[in-house]
């Protein structure tokens, strides 16, 4: 579904690319990481999320998450994510920072551990973030293709054209959420979803 809403299925030539990774970034971006069998190279595209189809809203999100009652992984030990750390704009998928959340003792023990055997590396940045969340969130649920599914309401078919998505996410990245806030709106649209 992710080749089909990035256009990468319509006689391109990169029939062999394979999807590795895919991960809807805070910058609105779903972020892909791909790779060739026949060359073993890899690469990175990025497309913003008003540019997918409506088609392959659902096909996007697992079932169990449209259920999920621990989004925030409360019940985790150690939590480490995209969500709520710095983005560049220069970043992938494989070289962005992530937060980490340690929520006792055995976490801590876990990260202690992963740091002194040389698995993990810890920047000392607190986490922190900017922009309005809850209008945004509102918004999201109001214009969602899953959300219209679940409703009967219409299914957008299109996305955005390139050009509109990208500035649309310029935009968005400038002026919306950012770092624990951009957490936040993920959650609440979870939670309104």
């Amino acid at each position: 579904f992710i080749k089909i809403g990035l256009g990468l299925e319509d006689g391109d030539g990169d029939d062999d690319l394979r999807v590795q990774g895919y991960e809807f970034m805070q910058d609105f971006k779903v972020h892909v990481k791909l790779s060739s069998p026949s060359t073993s190279k890899k690469s990175y595209l990025k497309s913003p999320y008003f540019c997918l189809p409506g088609s392959i809203a659902s096909a996007s999100i697992a079932p169990s998450c449209l259920a999920c009652f621990d989004y925030t992984n409360a019940l985790a030990d150690v939590v480490v994510g995209y969500m709520a750390a710095p983005l560049n704009d220069s970043d992938t998928m494989s070289s962005s920072l992530q937060s980490l959340t340690v929520r006792n003792q055995r976490g801590q023990t876990m990260v202690s551990n992963a740091i002194r055997h040389q698995r993990l590396s810890v920047h000392s940045e607190k986490a922190s973030g900017s922009g309005n969340h809850e209008t945004l969130s509102s918004a999201t649920v109001q214009a969602d293709n899953i959300v219209m599914a679940m409703t009967g309401g219409p299914i957008k078919e299109k996305g955005m054209p390139k050009l509109l998505g990208n500035l649309m996410s310029f935009i968005m990245t400038r002026a919306g959420p950012k770092g624990v806030n951009f957490a936040r709106y993920s959650i609440d649209y979870h939670v309104l979803r």
